[in-house]
């Protein structure tokens, strides 16, 4: 492995905990179909990617939702079951960022939503006193914000360029194994971070600290 001296970060799973379950459960309690068969992890519909990279508003998101729902449950029940899946910053690994970011220069590369930014923020706040991530890292970039969203290679490459790095010297860590692959294919050295592991492993495994 050539010399590493940036680590660009997932959000969801690696960052902060997520349980996708949750959020399937609720919608489930909403929805005239499986919500299974609506989302998943790895095999998203249209409106989803079309919300991840801002392209429309919660409100469309959320009516999309509820055409492939064949229901009509309030806005307000949609945003609880949507946001269940947020769960909490484990305060180790805000540690290890900030360890981190005193030897390298470190990024966050998340596929997220504005609800989602405004409810994990809102908890960050609350339960960590951060009113954002950006003190952990040199630059953070959300999808929605971009217009671009993972696994596709332009959002690397628009990473990579924006700060002058290098493929080969930068360290791409997710939990999903297509954004890595994505990842790979600019030649950025990535890493999946495998469910039932913490990040904060990892990096030791790596030896970069």
């Amino acid at each position: 492995m050539a010399k590493i001296n940036t680590i660009i970060f997932d959000l969801g799973g690696v960052i902060i905990n997520l349980d996708i379950a949750a959020t399937i459960a609720e919608f489930n309690r909403l929805s005239a179909q499986p919500f299974e068969a609506i989302y998943t992890q790895l095999q998203q519909t249209p409106v989803f990617d079309l919300f991840d990279k801002g392209l429309i508003t919660e409100q469309e998101f959320f009516n999309g939702l509820k055409v492939a729902m064949g229901a009509e449950p309030d806005d307000k029940l949609m945003l609880k079951a949507w946001n269940a899946m947020l769960l909490d910053f484990p305060p180790h690994r805000l540690r290890l960022l900030t360890q981190l970011k005193s030897r390298y220069r470190l990024f966050l590369l998340s596929n997220t939503n504005e609800t989602h930014i405004r409810e994990f923020e809102a908890q960050l706040l609350e339960s960590r006193g951060y009113q954002n991530l950006e003190p952990f890292f040199e630059k953070v970039y959300y999808s929605c914000r971009m217009g671009m969203r993972k696994p596709d290679t332009e959002i690397f490459e628009y990473v990579l360029k924006e700060n002058g790095l290098l493929a080969e010297e930068t360290l791409f860590i997710d939990d999903t194994i297509h954004h890595v692959e994505g990842a790979l294919k600019t030649g950025i050295q990535a890493h999946l971070l495998p469910k039932d592991k913490d990040v904060s492993l990892l990096i030791e495994e790596l030896n970069l600290l």
